[in-house]
């Protein structure tokens, strides 16, 4: 061979090397889904699966129930399997797949021989699994065990006893050094896993914990993700060790389960059942705590405040951190994101404004940096080689597409879930698989078996408050509104086009805004909106799963400030949850909020202010939770090295409360929502708007300074919403009536019975653009994020 055709032929063997590589960078950086698993389910229990008309849940409020008493006989020992069936949150669903308990490296219990659920194998004698099914398992449950884990002195990681080399980290209790060496204790309990971590005891033994190192206080640790059931979820040592080893230092006990992260499911009757039980196990093992602290983030937030409301008692204190005053809420906004992103990505691509990430928050609200790189750019790049859709390119992201982007069609589209592989292909399709099916008891669901939504956005005037300040034309605003539709019904909806999601390996078939779910139109021809069920919302209220701001407990509620990420965890809900709860209470002054850089972490500064604040409560129960703030309860900011930017009751005004910015507010400022664009309290918690005719919003001038010259097109806005627009001056139409949760029931809290604390005599059910300056309720994007 001569040089010269080596030459050509090592640099096309170098170009293909490249490709090659390239491809396989491109496919790696790719969104992914669960790949296929050792055990799927294999069946269900006859009949479960016969979705049928269901009405919604019209019963009491949770927090004027009274729970059945526990018929289990707590504690579950060593050995032993804790209860499958619930206490009050209703009947096992099916499929269930069995998730991991890592710590014990064990398969779930045989409960059947039917082919339900997953296949349990055979053990060898070296105890590995072989081909050898011996059972099946349909409720995934396991027996309690028990592990103790030492700290190392050389990484600092926790592990085994067995493989301790003489170095036993040390930590001081009650003035004295002892060993940090933890009890885990793991099992299932309402088939779902559970852990509870404590110091080892002095002289104890495996099945007899004496909790001489606790000190006497216990955390609840909750976790996040977005659920529709379906699953168990897994369990690991650092589930309690390494995620609270500094609590577990100071002597506090740790209690978790899988039922509690809501990436499993956002069932909150059967979180708090789990929650209940979990803690009966750990108080039957070492007794009544002093009190019970929740700690957890994102969906281990909005437990926290569901908790609260619906449960007082269960939690004595909580530190919701990322939070989110409630999951079903949240949907209100979410689900405009990818109708809106469409409009920006398509309908209106000629429009170069919206090639900035940041000029999308203008009708969005929400955070948006031209900075950030997108997690679907890759994705878009490949797809437009195919697609010229995907050559739009927008510089920076949207928190729409970052942090909300398929999760939509998770919670509502029945075809799909990004963990079908858990069962057998002739299961999935019978499933409907979303977060309304999940909670159907509470929903309902309609004559063709699917459970209702509660979503709605007939009558949304998207982007009002950005007409109302020049910030959008009027031309603008009425193709805007007049192309944003609904969601199709559940029953009509057909499965996600997400190419290499759905197991394809070219890009011909990708739909990243889902548009074949949505209603389209134009300005000729509106799209049509959705309407809900009344009776689901209603119901979905009655339930507990809204947050209604009636909670009495000390609550911090603690983030990073995130939103130039941008990321999900936007900093204005926890806005939405002090709104809610002075809506309610007449104040919120139990509820602080902290925020920091996302450098510095002040869990330890809230945990110990709790502490003190729990233990004068205890001392002085008579003085209530406010009267027993300590002095230094104040909303805070911090920055990046933990140093404090400002503290006190005037810090985070701004414009969400109708005052001056105050220093952390200009330090960190809070961003808006779709619906708040659309002329919503900063409470986003108007699920059906009260609708008023065309002409009456005009009457009212709610366009602002364009009122007069939009009166000309009152042709289109009529075509565009003919059932007429939101009047936001009205409460939400599917909220009960009647309160609740009535004033005069006094609140467990550390085992004292507390009068409630409440200052006005009306509840504010919603605002109106025209009371907003009176109620300190937003109608337009706040000025402070002028300064992001």
């Amino acid at each position: 061979m001569s040089v010269r055709r080596a030459w050509i032929l090592s640099i096309f063997l170098l170009v293909v090397a490249g490709l090659g590589t390239a491809t396989w960078y491109g496919y790696s950086q790719l969104p992914k889904v669960h790949g296929t698993v050792e055990a799927p389910v294999l069946g269900v229990p006859e009949g479960v699966l016969d979705y049928k008309m269901t009405p919604a849940y019209t019963g009491p409020h949770p927090r004027m129930m009274s729970r059945p008493p526990e018929y289990f006989p707590f504690p579950v020992g060593i050995g032993e399997v804790g209860p499958v069936e619930t206490l009050f949150s209703g009947p096992s669903r099916y499929p269930l797949y069995c998730g991991k308990n890592s710590i014990t490296d064990k398969q779930p219990l045989v409960d059947n021989q039917k082919g339900e659920g997953v296949p349990v194998f055979a053990l060898n004698d070296k105890g590995s699994k072989t081909k050898e099914v011996i059972g099946y398992s349909r409720d995934c449950s396991h027996p309690t065990e028990v592990t103790y884990f030492y700290r190392s002195t050389l990484d600092g990681q926790f592990h085994y006893m067995h493989e301790a080399r003489n170095d036993i980290d040390k930590v001081t209790v009650n003035g004295r050094p002892v060993d940090f060496i933890v009890r885990v204790e793991t099992g299932t309990i309402n088939r779902f896993f559970y852990a509870i971590a404590a110091l080892r005891g002095e002289g104890e033994s495996a099945d007899k914990p004496n909790g001489s190192n606790w000190n006497r206080r216990l955390i609840y640790q909750f976790r996040g993700g977005v659920g529709i059931g379906g699953r168990q979820g897994k369990v690991s040592k650092g589930d309690v060790t390494t995620r609270r080893v500094d609590e577990l230092a100071r002597g506090y006990a740790v209690v978790y389960s899988t039922a509690n992260q809501t990436r499993n499911h956002y069932n909150m009757w059967l979180a708090e059942d789990s929650a209940r039980r979990v803690k009966r196990q750990f108080e039957s093992l070492y007794g009544e705590p002093m009190y019970t602290v929740g700690i957890g983030g994102s969906g281990g937030a909005i437990q926290q405040y569901l908790f609260a409301q619906n449960a007082p008692g269960l939690l004595d204190a909580a530190i919701p951190l990322y939070s989110y005053p409630d999951m079903v809420s949240q949907t209100i906004y979410a689900f405009d994101c990818e109708p809106l992103e469409y409009f920006f990505d398509i309908v209106d691509k000629d429009n170069k404004r919206w090639v900035k990430a940041e000029e999308r928050s203008v009708i969005q609200g929400l955070a948006a940096s031209e900075g950030a790189a997108s997690k679907f750019k890759m994705l878009s790049l490949f797809a437009g080689i195919f697609d010229s859709r995907y050559r739009h390119r927008v510089k920076g992201a949207t928190e729409c597409v970052e942090g909300w982007r398929g999760l939509v069609p998770l919670v509502n589209n029945p075809n799909f879930v990004h963990f079908a592989k858990s069962f057998a292909s002739e299961i999935v399709p019978k499933v409907h698989w979303t977060h309304w099916e999940d909670l159907r008891q509470f929903y309902g669901a309609n004559a063709s078996g699917y459970a209702n939504s509660s979503w709605d956005n007939e009558g949304v005037q998207y982007g009002l408050k950005a007409l109302v300040k020049g910030e959008i034309s009027i031309d603008t605003f009425l193709r805007l509104n007049a192309a944003v539709g609904g969601w199709k019904a559940p029953e009509n909806q057909s499965q996600e086009q997400l190419w290499f999601l759905n197991g394809g390996f070219f890009p011909v078939r990708l739909s990243l805004w889902s548009e074949q779910n949505l209603n389209m139109g134009n300005l000729q021809n509106p799209a049509k909106r959705s309407r809900a069920n009344l009776e689901a919302i209603n119901g979905i209220y009655r339930s507990g799963h809204v947050f209604l701001g009636d909670v009495e407990i000390p609550i911090i509620d603690v983030r990073h400030y995130l939103d130039k990420e941008p990321d999900m965890h936007h900093s204005s809900a926890s806005f939405s949850a002090r709104e809610r709860i002075r809506r309610t209470r007449g104040h919120a002054d139990n509820q602080l909020i902290w925020m920091s850089h996302k450098a510095y972490n002040p869990l330890t500064e809230a945990l110990d202010l709790i502490d003190r604040w729990m233990q004068s409560i205890i001392e002085n129960p008579a003085r209530g939770v406010v009267t027993n703030r300590p002095d230094d309860a104040t909303d805070r900011c911090f920055d990046s090295d933990g140093n404090l930017l400002a503290a006190g009751a005037k810090v985070w005004d701004g414009s969400w409360n109708s005052q001056a910015p105050g220093k952390c507010m200009r330090a960190y400022p809070i961003h808006s929502t779709p619906r708040q664009i659309a002329g919503a309290p900063v409470t986003d918690d108007i699920f059906k708007c009260a609708l008023q005719p065309v002409e009456r919003a005009l009457a009212k001038s709610i366009y602002g300074p364009f009122t007069e010259e939009i009166s000309s097109r009152i042709g289109d806005l009529k075509r565009i919403f003919p059932s007429g627009v939101c009047n936001y001056n009205e409460q939400d139409l599917a909220r009960p009536k009647e309160r609740l949760i009535p004033r005069e029931i006094p609140v467990k809290i550390a085992g004292h019975l507390l009068d409630p604390d409440y200052r006005q005599g009306k509840e504010l059910q919603g605002a109106s653009a025209d009371e907003s300056e009176m109620m300190g309720v937003p109608v337009s994007l706040p000025d402070e994020s002028d300064e992001n």
